[in-house]
């Protein structure tokens, strides 16, 4: 099935999860769950959640091995097959209580209408067949008072489904969200990419409709809970956060949330949907296919119009999560990308915000990097120590006067320049400072990361490591790391970019060569 989310493999046998109670005494598994779509943006997150909360998962893969990269990988099952072979979906659901259907066609081909009515029917008719007791399905939320007809191809099919899935003869529970906001999801990175790269737009109408986003948290929440719903609730349930607001307030609240100065925005009436996809697919790195649905579901205004699933599912004491709360969930550990290492106070590591390995390519923010290897004719050692000692009076082994310029630039931006050197000639500590960087990570002859401190539009880091080739060989890694801040911060990126060869390719050369000299010595 073309264009289908794909579940991935966590490994080959089945593991449950046992919960330990207070008394570390083991219980028995509350419910058995099967996932399809444990390979999409929710599905990734929702099987931890299951997981956590007692239950044992198994996923339904149509190419094991592709979900390795997850933190559940190991603790849940995986059986062969794809939605739409009734085989394998009948093999999936033998011994489930509740099945869950995250399986959506956005940025399939022009068939995706029947094969999402298909692969519907067949999920529906085997869960039956094998005496499943739920159906949890997240479609989404439609306007109130337009006609199905007038809704956009991609909503009208997943109202479909959920009414499929809801005529199955199985309890099912139909959640309808409209933005979920969290890093990785595709509404959440087209309006952070439009925001960000963009200090003044021209835009659709649609940025003043109303729409009521929801964090990703609430709608995991939301999905766990509905496991355990009374069998005689069979219905579809609006699911959203406590703010209804516009697209162009989602924009400016980012902007404020992201410190990014307030967009400049002029709505006009003649951008389509098809002329927005090309505009989103020229500023942002969302492929055309998926903005194209995103951006036609926002034609209509999106509220809704009942909240009564917190009667079975109850809000947390604090109630469901704001729209700006939401967005700095998933700005924390988005802000730090790859480089993660000493954040943990920065958000719980894992939380369902988070960016995953498996999220799209273009998911999880901008982060520039530029990557040097050199062979070092030297003992991992005598490279260290090179390492170590770099910065204050020994400098930064590459075009020392483009370093002293920056150094100047810095202080007279108001930053700390050169100046501060660094504590001990020989040995580094986290925390140290060093010239304009200060010492983030440190792991003994292997790492060094440095995060910057001079005054940048963004976020920088550099990281120097030993590490070895096949062959033995002793290599020296060397990565610079930039998260920027706004258009500026692109720019700048792109306007050092060409002196890049020169200073950190020399440094590269430069540290290999000095190693080799301390080897020669030693």
């Amino acid at each position: 099935m073309s264009g289908y989310l794909r579940v991935g493999n966590t490994g080959e046998e089945e593991i449950g999860v046992v919960p330990v109670n207070e008394r570390g005494a083991e219980q028995a598994p509350r419910l058995r769950c099967l996932v399809a779509g444990a390979s999409g943006y929710i599905g990734g997150r929702l099987v931890p959640e299951l997981l956590a909360a007692g239950h044992t998962v198994r996923c339904l893969a149509r190419t094991p091995g592709n979900l390795r990269g997850h933190v559940w990988a190991g603790r849940a099952e995986v059986v062969k097959g794809d939605v739409t072979d009734e085989a394998s979906v009948r093999d999936a659901m033998r011994g489930i209580d509740v099945a869950y259907y995250l399986v959506h066609a956005l940025g399939a081909g022009a068939d995706f209408e029947e094969s999402d009515r298909r692969a519907a029917r067949i999920f529906g008719e085997q869960a039956r067949a094998a005496g499943v007791r739920r159906i949890v399905y997240l479609g989404g939320l439609t306007p109130r008072d337009v006609p199905e007809r007038d809704l956009s191809p991609h909503l009208r099919s997943r109202t479909e489904v959920g009414r499929i899935l809801l005529d199955s003869g199985v309890p099912t529970a139909v959640l309808r969200a409209a933005v979920i906001i969290g890093s990785g999801s595709a509404s959440f990175e087209m309006l952070r990419y439009l925001t960000e790269r963009l200090p003044a737009m021209v835009t659709p109408s649609w940025v003043r409709t109303p729409v009521q986003p929801i964090a990703v948290r609430d709608v995991l929440r939301c999905l766990v809970g509905c496991a355990e719903l009374p069998p005689d609730v069979s219905r579809t349930f609006d699911i959203g956060g406590p703010d209804v607001i516009t697209y162009e307030d989602m924009m400016q609240r980012y902007a404020a949330v992201a410190g990014l100065p307030r967009r400049l925005i002029v709505p006009v009436p003649v951008l389509t949907p098809k002329l927005s996809s090309l505009w989103i697919g020229l500023v942002t790195p969302v492929p055309g296919a998926i903005a194209r649905p995103l951006a036609e579901s926002l034609r209509h205004e999106v509220v809704c119009r009942e909240r009564d699933l917190a009667r079975y599912v109850p809000d947390p004491p604090h109630g469901p999560i704001g729209f700006d709360r939401a967005l700095e969930l998933a700005l924390k550990r988005v802000q730090y990308a790859e480089v993660t290492t000493s954040w943990s106070a920065a958000s719980v590591p894992g939380a369902p915000s988070d960016p995953l390995p498996t999220d799209p390519d273009w998911a999880g923010g901008s982060l520039y990097d530029d990557k040097r290897a050199q062979v070092v004719d030297a003992p991992p050692e005598a490279l260290w120590q090179v390492i170590e000692g770099i910065g204050g009076e020994n400098g930064w082994y590459s075009f020392p006067l483009a370093w002293a310029v920056r150094g100047w630039l810095d202080r007279l931006a108001g930053g700390v320049g050169l100046r501060r050197g660094r504590r001990d000639a020989r040995r580094l500590r986290v925390g140290d400072s060093l010239d304009f960087w200060r010492v983030e990570e440190i792991d003994p002859g292997r790492l060094l990361r440095l995060r910057a401190e001079m005054r940048l539009p963004g976020l920088a880091w550099l990281e120097l490591r030993t590490g070895r080739d096949r062959r033995g060989r002793t290599v020296y890694l060397q990565r610079a790391l930039f998260h920027p801040h706004g258009l500026t911060g692109h720019a700048y990126w792109w306007g050092v970019s060409p002196f890049h060869g020169l200073v950190f390719g020399g440094m590269a050369r430069n540290i290999a060569k000095a190693a080799a000299r301390e080897a020669a010595r030693t």
